[in-house]
């Protein structure tokens, strides 16, 4: 070890601070890189990029404002979707100039369109791309680009697996990183109201139309103990709402190793492929632990609580339990069904029928009142007929969802539905998805309107900027707005436009002081949309809290 002694008293000059000793074997500041990070995709992606962002910026690195001003380029891409990785390969000319009048920009890519298996190709589809990095080397990043210190190392290839006859990347290594950058408080959350929670990656399912498994390898869960301490970090720097995140989040535990502080958990997968869950910590269990989490006053310490993805086949009754048991766990869920039709379902690999899906709708209904439902749905899978297409229209009828997120079948490289014949003309599905669409506004208008003249909980996450023009549909904000009742005006400044969120997940538009942002405010539902709700302020209701780290379990 080196120890730098300062010079003697007589000297007559101060000691060297030992920082200022070694700064000539670290980068020069001037010579650190200005990132900026272009995600796209999911919430698992945005927390990713989060994480990337902070590595960079504990290593010194300031960030861009815009691309056109980086010098590093970090693209996390989606590739569930054909347009989200068009847009990447669409973006590949301007990039090409910007690196012709920038020659020290550098351009690294990762997500989901970064696969093993492709990593041979990725030169010619993406040609201003630097570095590809599979999703389970995310944490390599800074260490790739030689950014840790002068000598920085190159990096450690991640492991690989094999499903099927595949090579894939593993998360094995992802848990121990997460909890290291968390520690290290290099995680850069985008939003001082919610936070992303990470606790569960990569995905076990069958989907034969997904590439995900390819992408992001097996489940691979974060330890019980890491996701209870970083919720009790986020709950101590005054967060308001917490989002577990997983491609499958509520398998969360199935690989974890029993324990017998678990021995009460007595339970199995009945859905899909039949698993073993005894003794092993399930979502179920995490989210009381962290509804658990109380402040010194005995307030709940994250008073909003959410997950996501759900699978069809891990919605246990011990899940739909927890969340009518604990006052933190929100009333609403995603719950992707796909196709309405048994037979194309198990074409796309799903394993449950509309039976089963049905069932467990009607379970949490029964047992979370007011509960909010969302799914996805593909139209145009290989092979669907007339008939099984409006199969799935009389189930969105049924059902009545909050929501829908639907799409057009289209194939991915790499997944086993490339096998199947892509045998659904473009413009069919393109009139069954308008179709699907139009056939839910309606729904979701229903659904929405069943909000007018109630008084409802929003927590404000956002500030809307100023717009050039005005819009009247509630699905918008609108100027101006109207005026804040008497007595709900509160200090901040002048009345802006503001967007937050219900317990249910309905957006809302409301007008109020900058400084409601990140506080709950009671709101009366005025106007209704397909899409989104507006009301007006009745009362400011719990503010924003400074962070606290007396906490207790």
């Amino acid at each position: 070890m080196l120890e730098v002694a300062p010079p003697p008293a007589s000297a007559g000059r101060p000691a060297p601070m030992v920082e200022d000793a070694v700064a000539e074997f670290r980068p020069e500041s001037r010579a650190l890189p200005r990132f900026y990070v272009w995600t796209l995709g999911c919430q698992m992606n945005r927390s990713d990029s989060e994480e990337m962002a902070g590595r960079l910026l504990a290593s010194g690195c300031a960030e861009a404002r815009a691309m056109d001003e980086a010098d590093l380029v970090v693209i996390n891409t989606c590739a569930i979707r054909e347009a989200a990785e068009a847009k990447v390969i669409g973006r590949q000319g301007e990039l090409s100039r910007l690196k012709t009048a920038n020659p020290s920009l550098r351009v690294v890519m990762t997500g989901c369109a970064v696969r093993e298996m492709d990593f041979e190709r990725l030169d010619h589809r993406f040609p201003a791309v630097d570095l590809f990095l599979r999703p389970d080397q995310e944490p390599e990043l800074v260490d790739r680009l030689g950014l840790a210190s002068a000598q920085g190392p190159v990096g450690v290839t991640g492991a690989t697996t094999i499903i099927g006859r595949t090579a894939v990347g593993v998360a094995d290594a992802l848990s121990g990183t997460r909890a290291a950058a968390v520690h290290a408080g290099a995680v850069q959350r985008h939003s001082s109201v919610s936070a992303w929670l990470p606790i569960i990656y990569g995905c076990d399912k069958t989907c034969t139309y997904c590439i995900v498994p390819f992408s992001r390898g097996p489940e691979r869960s974060r330890p019980f103990d890491d996701v209870v301490e970083e919720a009790r970090s986020i709950a101590a720097r005054g967060f308001r709402e917490v989002t577990l995140l997983g491609q499958n989040v509520n398998s969360y535990g199935h690989d974890l190793e029993p324990q017998p502080r678990f021995q009460h958990v007595r339970t199995e997968r009945w859905a899909g492929r039949r698993l073993e869950l005894g003794s092993k910590p399930d979502l179920a269990e995490l989210i009381r632990a962290i509804d658990g989490l109380r402040t010194a006053d005995g307030e709940t310490a994250i008073p909003r609580l959410r997950f996501i993805t759900s699978h069809p086949w891990d919605l246990s009754d011990r899940l739909i339990e927890a969340m009518a048991d604990c006052p933190s766990v929100c009333e609403a869920l995603h719950l992707p069904v796909q196709s309405g039709d048994d037979a194309m379902l198990r074409r796309m690999g799903r394993q449950y029928t509309i039976e089963h899906y049905r069932e467990r709708l009607d379970r949490i209904r029964a047992a979370v009142p007011e509960i909010a439902i969302s799914t996805d749905v593909i139209v145009g899978f290989c092979g669907e007929t007339e008939a099984q297409y409006e199969s799935t229209l009389r189930l969105l009828q049924a059902v009545r969802y909050d929501q829908v997120f639907a799409a057009a079948y289209s194939e991915r490289p790499g997944t086993p539905a490339t096998r199947l014949p892509d045998d659904v003309p473009a413009d069919v599905k393109r009139r069954r998805l308008n179709e699907l669409l139009a056939l839910q506004e309606p729904i979701g208008l229903e659904r929405n309107r069943g909000w007018l003249d109630r008084t409802v909980e929003v927590l404000v996450d956002t500030i809307v900027p100023p717009r050039s023009h005005d819009h009247q549909d509630a699905d918008e904000p609108i100027a101006p707005a109207p005026r804040l009742r008497a007595g709900t005006e509160a200090p901040g400044g002048a009345p802006v436009r503001l967007t937050g969120r219900t317990r249910q997940s309905k957006l809302v538009h409301l007008e109020g002081p900058a400084g409601w942002l990140g506080s709950f405010v009671d709101v009366r539902i005025e106007h209704a949309g397909p899409y989104a709700l507006r009301g007006v302020a009745t009362s400011t209701g719990a503010a924003a809290t400074a962070p606290s780290a007396n906490l207790t379990a």
